[in-house]
């Protein structure tokens, strides 16, 4: 019998796994920073995400990670879908559309307008799978990222230059 269930923080080592995996076949094994104190700390400490665990038998063979984005034109929250994964030799038996089925039904009973996620360009696969249950693309938006030095470039001119009022902080 097949079933979805939250995690727990005990099942982080076997998220990391999964991520690990995921890294593989996305084409960027040596990407992952993760460790489990990390995803502990992110994921039950913080609260920044929240991950369910596809089981059959007490074996985890899939997960999907997944946290809360804001539509300022709807007002209301989306549920963004970071990461969806089923191992390899799982795939084809209907598990990652039971994963998206089930977050769409979160997304239904929680309110949210929109479920979205991003998927690389060259995976075909999963391209054609999302596209089958409906999902359409964005093709007019364009990810942006900053990260590593970007990032911390950006930070340092907002410190250095507009930085005034440190009771400004909202958060």
């Amino acid at each position: 019998m097949v079933t979805i269930r939250c995690a727990e923080r005990k099942d982080c080592p076997v998220i990391l796994q999964f991520i690990k995996e995921l890294a593989e076949y996305e084409k960027e094994p040596d990407a992952v920073e993760a460790t489990v104190s990390i995803l502990e700390e992110s994921i039950f400490d913080k609260q920044q995400a929240k991950v369910v665990l596809l089981e059959e038998n007490g074996e985890s063979l899939g997960f999907a990670l997944y946290f809360y984005n804001f539509s300022t034109w709807r007002g209301k929250a989306g549920l963004y879908l970071e990461d969806l994964y089923v191992r390899a030799q799982h795939r084809g038996k209907g598990y990652g559309k039971m994963l998206l089925s089930y977050l769409a039904n979160q997304a239904v009973e929680e309110g949210c307008p929109r479920f979205e996620w991003i998927v690389l360009d060259w995976n075909t696969p999963s391209i054609n799978f999302y596209k089958a249950m409906g999902a359409k693309p964005l093709d007019e938006w364009t990810v942006f990222r900053l990260e590593n030095n970007a990032l911390k470039n950006l930070a340092n001119e907002y410190k250095k230059n507009y930085s005034l009022d440190s009771s400004s902080d909202c958060c």
